[in-house]
């Protein structure tokens, strides 16, 4: 069956076929570990974890590497201001070196609350510096570089399509710039190499053929992937945010030195949106997983509420939705579970989520499939085999769930048993008076096959 993928470097749908038979090669921008991820940042990667999730569900091995940044992300995208890692140090009164750590174990907890595959390479900035100056001399080699008096930087007047990702109008931007250009030649140049201000040193600088400094912030995704998955794979993805800056200088980087565009097909999560505006840390009180936590959510109720949406369309967070997600979750929960055992799953209706998952990630559709099984009337355990065959790409844990077994006071469970009685000696009065004193004690009885099942109200 075609898998059919969303490109944006070509804006449009287009049939996905591997560079490698039966083998994928997936790159995806991780976190810039000065703080702790948010929720819109997670939101990006619940996508990339259904896109993977979905190449696997189509029998490809997918050779999965994502990036941490602890190094040469600047507060500009202009390539002023300082290094995020060195305000975070400011901020939290540690070292850089500490930050990246602390922020970096609670980002891939993040995901595994989330249920969200780890890559198959983790790849840090700071573990890559000479694979970065290895690039750069590459690109310096082929005449793309000048220096100024704070950096290497990249001549993208010297990229034919420079910009082509975002659709760049580059001419407007230079008769129009607001940047502060200064030594730059072009509004649009970008740093490869930041030398360490004058008299001063930073907690994180290292030698360089051109002088002590560090990375900037794009060389270090063109080099490591060009490491790990080669000059030219399969899908590159990210947010949105990396369309006309980050991407688009990896894009003029790679065609500069291996003359390739790095990845065949380059896929954007959109953003997360809070009362209509973008979910950034710029903005201060942004929240976390942890946050939801906090307020009694699951974290598989977000991972629900996240699904609801196509990946390339924003998305607007609210309480309300993840009321809905949480109650959706459980009910699809609690019918996998009285489904009992699991029978042989229906082919019509696998064939149907393939059809939707492959139509560049369609979960709203898929989800829609799945409550029109969850109310079909199909056997339970032929229900049981085909959501539990969905929930490898939905990715929520169900067949592992399980209702808390709560402890019941004894006299609560002595008016159940009366009831039980009342039911089989067909005094229908007396049990509903009976159910009635259940409910005031603070409990319900739910009447199914196996017996009476309470729990508190």
């Amino acid at each position: 069956m075609v898998l059919k993928l969303f490109d944006t470097y070509e804006r449009k749908i287009r049939e996905f076929v591997p560079l490698e038979p039966d083998k994928v090669r997936l790159y995806a921008c991780g976190l810039t570990v000065y703080d702790y991820a948010h929720i819109g940042n997670l939101r990006t990667y619940i996508f990339e974890d259904i896109l993977r999730r979905t190449l696997e569900y189509n029998g490809f091995q997918v050779d999965h590497v994502m990036n941490i940044t602890d190094v040469g992300h600047l507060v500009s995208d202009a390539d002023t201001g300082e290094d995020k890692m060195e305000k975070g140090s400011r901020r939290t009164g540690m070292s850089a070196w500490q930050i990246a750590e602390l922020y970096t174990e609670a980002f891939k907890d993040d995901l595994h609350q989330l249920n969200i595959f780890e890559p198959t390479k983790w790849c840090k900035a700071t573990d890559h510096i000479q694979e970065q100056i290895d690039l750069i001399r590459c690109i310096e080699e082929n005449g793309f570089t000048y220096s100024t008096s704070d950096g290497i930087y990249f001549d993208t007047s010297k990229i034919d399509n420079y910009g082509y990702l975002a659709r760049l109008d580059v001419e407007g931007l230079q008769a129009g710039s607001r940047i502060e250009v200064g030594e730059k030649r072009n509004a649009t140049d970008f740093a490869l190499w930041k030398f360490s201000p004058a008299g001063e040193q930073r907690q994180m600088e290292w030698e360089s053929p051109w002088g002590i400094g560090f990375p900037g912030w794009h060389i270090e995704c063109s080099a490591m992937a060009a490491v790990y998955l080669g000059d030219f794979f399969d899908i590159h993805c990210g947010g949105e945010d990396h369309i006309p800056v980050h991407h688009s200088n990896e894009i003029a980087q790679t065609q500069a030195c291996y003359g390739t565009n790095l990845a065949n097909f380059w896929m954007h999560g959109y953003f997360l949106q809070l009362d209509e505006a973008k979910m950034a840390k710029s903005s201060g009180g942004f929240l976390r997983l942890k946050t939801l936590v906090d307020k009694g959510y699951d974290p598989m109720a977000y991972r629900y509420f996240s699904l609801n949406a196509h990946y390339r369309s924003k998305l607007n967070f609210s309480w309300k939705g993840m009321d809905s997600a949480m109650i959706s979750l459980n009910r699809l929960r609690t019918a996998v579970f009285e489904w009992g055992e699991s029978g042989k799953p229906d082919e019509g209706y696998l064939t149907k989520f393939l059809n939707h998952v492959n139509d560049d990630l369609n979960m709203p559709r898929a989800l829609a499939l799945t409550w029109d099984l969850v109310r079909s009337d199909l056997p339970a355990g032929v229900k049981k085999a085909t959501v539990t065959e969905f929930d490898k790409v939905l990715g929520l844990r169900l067949a592992e769930w399980e209702p808390v077994v709560e402890e019941v006071p004894g006299e609560v469970l002595a008016l159940v048993e009366q009831r039980e009685q009342a039911r089989g000696d067909k005094r229908w009065g007396d049990a509903d008076a009976l159910r009635d004193q259940i409910e005031e004690a603070g409990y319900q009885v739910r009447d199914t096959a196996e017996g009476p099942q309470v729990k508190s109200r």
